[in-house]
């Protein structure tokens, strides 16, 4: 049957894949986002859709839908260190202010709420791979704390209307992901590294380039997004991809894959930049019947495309 699902931040790099593939599946979407990193051409191929609305609001403020809502996906919030280091109060005020906002309407509506957390809440972590039993080690008022700490409210807040409220939620942890709809000044490791790629210019990584992470297609994250909501799981759960490399190893595969003459430099390590990540996906692949399928070249190929074509 055809669900009615607000999308919050659905402008955003995900939440645009996100509307595309619940607009796919026959659903009605509305989209909610007030374009502080979001874009309009992420969702521009959408509008035609009769099942498509656009509502520009910023939801860290009073927001109300007069129709049926059967799901409140909570996407929006800066979500690369660029933008929550340029929009630090806006990212305290959606992570606090708008997640209790929308967990207002997801009672109100008797709709099933979607958190996307974050990988972030693990902080540097010490235990390794990450388990989402893992309380993490996060500095609470370091530069990347606004970030941090938002999304842990978030998850205790969105854990306390599940309890206190019975609303039916989903907390997400999302690693790092990539593909189509990044940014060119995201400010993260790969659009980064393919932008310097296809012109040659120096590819500037941050420390010896030893720090590792796991990358996970856009693709496969959507699809985990969609079974996480359809089940009964209501504590959080790791998506993302397992695969862990070096950043200088990303970024000599993105030299080569774009057939680059760029060199690799190096720069000062950012404060609290983790030294690794890389997410135990036991839960997801138990409970959901999910791992990820996009190997990193198949994935980067297809983002290297997208970047030449915009």
């Amino acid at each position: 049957m055809k669900k009615t699902y607000l999308i919050t931040g659905g402008a955003g790099f995900l939440g645009s894949h996100l509307c595309e593939r619940l607009l796919g599946e026959g659903n009605k979407v509305i989209c909610m986002d007030n374009f502080i990193t979001g874009e309009i051409r992420n969702i521009k191929h959408l509008a035609a859709d009769k099942n498509f609305r656009l509502i520009k609001r910023d939801v860290s403020k009073y927001i109300n839908i007069k129709e049926k809502l059967d799901y409140v996906m909570h996407f929006a919030s800066p979500a690369s260190p660029v933008d929550y280091l340029n929009f630090p109060i806006q990212t305290l005020k959606v992570g606090s202010l708008g997640t209790h906002n929308t967990l207002g309407l997801a009672k109100a509506k008797k709709a099933k709420f979607f958190l996307a957390s974050t990988s972030e809440v693990y902080g540097d972590p010490l235990a390794h791979p990450q388990k989402e039993e893992y309380w993490g080690n996060v500095n609470c008022i370091g530069p990347r704390s606004v970030y941090d700490e938002a999304k842990r409210f978030s998850e205790a807040i969105t854990m306390a209307y599940h309890r206190a409220r019975k609303v039916d939620t989903k907390i997400i942890r999302i690693f790092n992901t990539y593909g189509a709809r990044m940014r060119k000044n995201d400010g993260r490791a790969i659009p980064n590294f393919i932008c310097q790629a296809r012109t040659n210019k120096p590819i500037t990584v941050y420390g010896d380039g030893s720090q590792t992470r796991s990358f996970c297609y856009v693709d496969d994250l959507i699809e985990g997004i969609i079974r996480l909501a359809n089940s009964s799981l209501n504590t959080p759960v790791n998506i993302g991809n397992p695969n862990e490399m070096k950043l200088i190893d990303l970024a000599r595969l993105i030299i080569k894959l774009s057939a680059s003459e760029s060199r690799i430099c190096f720069r000062k390590l950012p404060a609290d930049d983790p030294k690794q990540r890389r997410p135990d996906i036991t839960r997801a692949n138990k409970y959901l019947k999910w791992a990820p399928e996009v190997n990193i070249e198949e994935g980067l190929r297809k983002t290297i495309s997208w970047f030449a074509e915009g």
